[in-house]
């Protein structure tokens, strides 16, 4: 088996990637820059360029898909255009498409949401064998120097995310192992599945898992907005908020039905441990 990361210099497609080389695959990694992780062998493109697409699936039997922090719906549709394209040209048995949030049943006018809502929809229409893995948040969003210093120095844990709102935190890793065994696991193309950690917690439980003294906050949205703008642009922190808000203003957002981790044959690593694996309480 040969395996393609597309996304490969990201965190999520990079904990893709790693885990993929340490079960000792050979794995190409497309990306806009040659930044992957040790082993990998990088495919430097653009999903723009839809022959460069095309060339980084020659010879590849799987492939994982994670689209860059790009919004505009015809810019993702042409992307998604492509791989499936690539795809098809090189005969791909499973593809299984990240769709790096979860994700609601019906249009919100949230361009994160809404484009990866298509994108799904047409991945999973295309013929291509595919599988498509909705996250929640990630754990590692925790280790951000905009969570992390309020922690260490002041025992806040600061957060865009109302205190009410249970949520099943998983990890790269974790998000590594899931899209390897989708790839890789008969009897699951078509399928969409929502992977989690496997205990839901509010603000507050979250809180007490780092220590009995951490209190939680919630970070206001705009705040967050303006912080992640001066690391990643404005148009980026724009569709990034706009999804903390539609979490802030839904109720039973992440609700799911935990079965995920038995469907694709892995255990979920509840939060508490990874967070004693850290040292973090």
């Amino acid at each position: 088996m040969r395996f393609l990361v597309i996304g490969a210099s990201g965190a999520q497609g990079g904990a893709v990637a790693r885990r993929l080389v340490a079960a000792g695959h050979e794995v190409r990694g497309f990306s806009r820059t040659a930044n992957v992780p040790e082993g990998v062998r990088p495919f430097p493109g653009d999903l723009g360029d839809a022959g460069r697409v095309k060339e980084a699936f020659d010879g590849v039997t799987h492939a994982s898909v994670v689209l860059p922090m790009e919004f505009d719906p015809a810019t993702v549709s042409a992307y998604v255009r492509h791989v499936i394209g690539g795809a098809r040209a090189g005969g791909v048995r499973r593809l299984v498409f990240n769709t790096g949030n979860r994700l609601p049943g019906r249009e919100t006018g949230v361009a994160v949401f809404d484009t990866r809502r298509t994108a799904a929809a047409t991945l999973l229409g295309s013929g291509v064998p595919a599988v498509v893995l909705r996250p929640p948040l990630y754990a590692d969003n925790l280790l951000a120097p905009w969570v992390s210093g309020p922690l260490a120095s002041s025992g806040v844990l600061r957060y865009p995310v109302p205190a009410r709102v249970a949520v099943p935190w998983l990890t790269h890793d974790d998000l590594g192992a899931a899209t390897a065994a989708a790839l890789t696991r008969d009897g699951l193309d078509g399928l969409t599945l929502d992977v989690g950690g496997p205990q839901a917690l509010t603000g507050p439980e979250l809180a007490a898992a780092f220590g009995p003294r951490v209190r939680y906050e919630e970070q206001d949205v705009d705040a967050f907005e303006a912080g992640l703008a001066r690391m990643a642009g404005a148009e980026t922190a724009a569709g990034v908020a706009g999804t903390y808000r539609w979490i802030r203003d839904t109720d039973g957002f992440f609700a799911t039905a935990h079965d995920a981790g038995e469907r694709l044959g892995i255990r979920l690593t509840p939060l508490r441990d990874w967070i004693a694996a850290r040292g973090l309480s």
